[in-house]
């Protein structure tokens, strides 16, 4: 089993920055892909950035070169550094973890752009 709580969202201006952690705890070690993901309101789910254990890292394109995804695992964290946001970037950010068939999800923390 693992554990994900996310933090750092809030509201923020359009073209601002906010970081989203992820804490991790339980069996990490058993986990191959860190993933955020986000539900915009009226919107399905959505994947916007995976890093592996190697440190390789995907993103979504409505989000290439304004977010990026980093980990510290020593820390077991993920984070996501949210850059030149825009009001459709507010959602619910969901930190997941993957390893094996299994599939983890933290509670979410809300992110609001808007002026």
């Amino acid at each position: 089993q693992v554990q994900l709580v996310e933090s750092g969202g809030g509201l923020v201006q359009p073209g601002g920055s906010l970081r989203l952690s992820c804490a991790a705890s339980g069996s990490y070690f058993s986990i191959a892909f860190m993933e955020w993901y986000r539900q915009g309101p009226g919107k399905e789910r959505e994947l916007v950035a995976t890093i592996s254990n190697s440190g390789s890292t995907n993103y979504a394109d409505s989000v290439k070169g304004r977010f990026t995804i980093s980990r510290n695992n020593a820390k077991n964290a993920v984070y996501l550094q949210m850059n030149s946001l825009k009001p459709e970037d507010t959602a619910v950010y969901y930190c997941s973890a993957v390893g094996g068939t299994a599939r983890y999800w933290g509670q979410g923390t809300q992110v609001t752009v808007s002026s």
